[in-house]
């Protein structure tokens, strides 16, 4: 799993956001979504293969730590797993309001 810059706010995540990756999704994602100036920030998960409910949790905590920062984290090309997890826990309406 790799979360990479891609222009100013922009940051490519690639890999697998799974159980065996979570944790280090999280504290990447935090760490380069801190060190950017931006206060509209966008992840662009197109470049993501696997995926599972810990890759919602990780999802989730990003834009928790975007809302305490008074961020914007916009979260583009969910994949498909993701999204059908977070549609059945009933969360859903948190990826797209980013």
């Amino acid at each position: 799993m790799q979360v990479v810059p891609a222009g100013p706010g922009r940051f490519a995540v690639r890999g697998g956001l799974t159980f065996r990756t979570a944790r280090a999704a999280v504290e990447t994602g935090i760490r380069l979504f801190g060190a950017s100036t931006a206060t509209a920030l966008e992840a662009d998960l197109s470049g993501v293969g696997a995926a599972d409910s810990a890759g919602l949790a990780v999802l989730i905590e990003w834009l928790a730590w975007a809302h305490r920062n008074s961020r914007h984290l916009a979260l583009t090309n969910v994949p498909h797993a993701i999204r059908a997890i977070a549609r059945i826990s009933e969360v859903e309406g948190l990826l797209a309001g980013g």
